[in-house]
């Protein structure tokens, strides 16, 4: 039988707690993008087809598949499937909502880099671009620190009043009124034009940018990428899908780039960036946090009582 998760379903087994917490134990265990697949495929319609694989992590007896539409125009933009199999036999263990899976570990994976390289100090927070990931991103920010004012600001307007109701935030004109208030900068958008350069950046300033997760996607100048101490999730996506590729760092600046694993684990401590140093974090995603999230919703569904989503027979 294989397990059908909802978006309803995962909603109501997911904890951002605990979530952020085997996300974090995934980056200190130094697990790599080493052997993992991002496929991205071009379609006759105004989308692509991606595909991550495999999603594995030490200690999980299993491993996942994430096959996503992405369609900017449409709402919402990413919808898919997550296929949890056994690394016994293969076995169809669930299949769970992407889109949800999606937005849970890599906005809250961007709230464990952001509190990591952000200053300590640092409580106001500016968001560009009100989407799933930058709810996560905010309450996942919000778990792991305090935080004093909250801006947003959207192409769509709407949004961002939508976005400012729920989380007490006000809204802002456009990215450089954001840049120009906040602390902490979280960028989550579709741009392939950077909203932001180093002349809008402030010393001190932290960013992290989700929207640079595939060539030709970048919400931020190249100026301040490479005036930036720049942290990635991985250096080998981070070249072939992400901003070490698209502002053309060679091999020894690529070498040299620290991955939020080494961080965590203080092999470069966050301490030794001097005062002013404007940070940045540009993870691409890598396909064990999907793993990390669709194993915690699979085990608590099969813990709880009641169970969570049905079970379905492919096979019958």
């Amino acid at each position: 039988m294989t397990r059908l998760l909802t978006r309803t379903d995962l909603l109501a087994l997911l904890d951002p707690a605990v979530c952020v917490e085997a996300l974090a134990v995934g980056f200190r265990g130094a697990v790599s993008g080493a052997g993992a697949r991002r496929v991205v495929a071009e379609l006759p319609f105004p989308g692509t087809a991606t595909a991550l694989i495999p999603g594995l992590l030490p200690g999980i007896p299993a491993y996942t598949v994430k096959v996503n539409a992405k369609f900017p125009g449409a709402a919402p933009a990413l919808r898919g499937v997550v296929c949890l199999h056994s690394g016994v036999d293969g076995e169809l263990l669930a299949l769970l909502d992407s889109a949800t899976v999606t937005a849970w570990r890599t906005g809250l994976a961007a709230a464990l880099g952001t509190h990591a390289l952000a200053r300590p100090e640092a409580r106001t927070v500016g968001v560009i671009g009100a989407g799933a990931q930058a709810e996560l991103m905010l309450r996942g920010l919000r778990a792991l620190r305090d935080i004093g004012e909250v801006w947003v600001h959207d192409a769509e307007p709407g949004r961002a009043r939508e976005f400012a109701d729920r989380h007490g935030a006000r809204t802002a004109p456009d990215p450089a009124a954001i840049a120009a208030t906040a602390d902490i900068v979280l960028l989550a958008t579709w741009s392939r034009t950077p909203l932001l350069g180093l002349a809008q950046a402030r010393p001190g300033q932290h960013f992290t940018t989700l929207g640079a997760d595939e060539p030709g996607k970048l919400e931020l100048g190249v100026d301040l990428l490479r005036a930036a101490r720049l942290v990635v999730d991985d250096r080998e996506l981070g070249m072939s899908s992400g901003v070490l590729g698209s502002i053309g760092m060679d091999g020894d600046a690529v070498r040299a780039t620290s991955t939020l694993g080494e961080v965590l684990n203080r092999d470069v401590p966050v301490g030794d960036v001097p005062p002013g140093t404007v940070t940045v974090y540009a993870p691409v995603g890598l396909p064990w946090q999907d793993l990390a999230l669709a194993w915690l919703a699979y085990e608590e569904s099969r813990r709880r009582a009641g169970g969570g989503g049905r079970d379905i027979d492919l096979l019958g």
